[in-house]
């Protein structure tokens, strides 16, 4: 008489190979986030290029010759001082908005509402916001907000020059 265990159906496998069947899984979970890790890192080092390479450069020089028209306009009483002013306050309060927003967003913190972002640089903060998106990296990826920044560029500078034209920028004298 011999000892015999009935055969399985469907698996007759040695209990060996089904332990290397089971940490495959595993092995391929371990692979997987390898790569994903991979990825992350290639992906932040793209930004990281992107935000140190020549282009990025555009934006800053953008930044330094519009504050520089300004003064020199206000200099040679094409502008009232108080526009100049206003400019260099806002942008400085938007870039301090955005050193904020990111250092709450690395610790997990309360964050600023983009709207509040976007009205700061509405009202004339826009050199502080792409001079903060360019240095600290900030909201600089996301390609709605960007969107959306730009048009209100656009809108601060629409109004700047309605103001210049109509001679309304003269009641800041």
């Amino acid at each position: 008489m011999t000892n015999k265990k009935p055969a399985k159906t469907g698996n007759s496998a040695s209990p060996q190979t089904n332990r290397a069947q089971k940490s495959r899984p595993q092995n391929n979970r371990a692979q997987n986030s390898r790569t994903s890790n991979n990825r992350a890192q290639n992906s932040r080092t793209q930004k990281s290029n992107a935000a140190t390479s020549g282009s990025s450069l555009m934006p800053l020089l953008l930044v330094v010759i519009f504050l520089a028209g300004l003064i020199g306009a206000a200099q040679q009483h094409m502008l009232p001082y108080g526009i100049a002013g206003m400019y260099l306050t806002l942008s400085l309060l938007t870039f301090i908005a955005y050193a904020i927003d990111k250092s709450a967003a690395k610790r997990g913190k309360w964050r600023t509402k983009e709207s509040t972002l976007h009205l700061l640089a509405f009202m004339g903060g826009w050199p502080g916001a792409l001079f903060a998106q360019n240095v600290l990296r900030h909201k600089s990826v996301k390609a709605s907000f960007r969107n959306v920044f730009w048009l209100t560029v656009v809108a601060n500078l629409a109004v700047l020059g309605y103001g210049i034209k109509t001679g309304a920028v003269d009641m800041f004298i």
